[in-house]
């Protein structure tokens, strides 16, 4: 059922608002065999700045009795920095352990700065690089987050890379020039198809983080097939087909199910609803077995 489905959304007429020049100058995603599940589901937890010590352990004790993860799900927990250690030490061991970002600098007199070989060196796995709310508060470029998603392979890590537009420029029609002209394209030759296999993208909506607002399953499903048309342009068919796109946009247990089943929805990344056990019993189970 779950492949005739996928079948089904595939063959899908795609609203060519979305799509526009990409469909001109490369190959029309529907066409393109990206939806073969020999990649896992990538399914992140994000925890912000939203815990202390005490609710951290919390969180884990409840994680790590939370029932199996399924094997085509690779799940991934992102802690505040200062509790890195901790959840290395007490997480389950089928849960990886991220970082929310790393330094565009690498070892050196760089005062507060974490550099992304120091992750490496304690055991982290993954990186969150481009959050939308670091590209506001802090006002990342996509061309710095571009130089430390560079540190980040260089020095081993595997990189989730948020994109997203704010409602005003949806409403605008811009998804386009932000999400593809300007945060896919700070990536556009600087890394090799290999390098692209430790490279994730999580598209989050910007309006929808944190609000309780939800893009519809097809307004999901939009923006991510052109995403991975803008990579099959851009870069490769191969890249396309294989890289992961994690949609970032207030998914919980309620939506998950429907928002899983879109045919270029690899994953999550997942903010307010990871403070919960419904991370692994109401996201990461659902995760549609291929």
């Amino acid at each position: 059922d779950y492949k005739k489905k996928k079948k089904k959304k595939i063959q899908q007429e795609i609203k060519m608002s979305v799509w526009g020049k990409y469909l001109a100058t490369g190959p029309d995603p529907r066409e393109v065999e990206s939806f073969s599940y020999s990649k896992k589901y990538l399914v992140a937890a994000n925890l912000k700045s939203t815990v202390d010590k005490a609710k951290l352990q919390k969180i884990i004790k409840e994680y790590n009795s939370a029932g199996p993860i399924p094997a085509w799900v690779e799940a991934v927990f992102c802690p505040p920095s200062l509790y890195l250690e901790e959840a290395l030490k007490t997480m389950r061991s089928d849960v990886a352990i991220g970082a929310q970002d790393c330094s565009a600098n690498g070892y050196g007199a760089h005062t507060g700065e974490i550099a992304a070989e120091m992750l490496k060196d304690f055991g982290v796995k993954w990186v969150i690089l481009g959050h939308s709310e670091r590209r506001t508060n802090q006002k990342e470029s996509s061309e710095l987050i571009a130089t430390k998603t560079r540190k980040a392979i260089d020095a081993g890590l595997q990189v989730m890379y948020c994109v997203g537009e704010t409602l005003e420029e949806r409403e605008a029609g811009k998804i386009n020039a932000v999400v593809l002209d300007d945060h896919m394209a700070a990536f556009k030759g600087k890394f090799s198809d290999k390098e692209w296999d430790s490279i994730a993208i999580a598209y989050e909506p910007v309006w929808a983080i944190g609000t309780g607002k939800t893009a519809t399953p097809d307004q999901a499903q939009e923006v991510h097939a052109s995403i991975r048309a803008w990579l099959a342009t851009n870069v490769s068919q191969a890249v396309s087909k294989k890289v992961r796109i994690q949609y970032g946009g207030s998914m919980k247990a309620a939506n998950a199910t429907e928002l899983l089943s879109q045919p270029d929805v690899d994953g999550g990344l997942i903010g307010s609803a990871s403070l919960k056990p419904e991370f692994i019993t109401g996201i990461v189970a659902k995760c549609p077995k291929p």
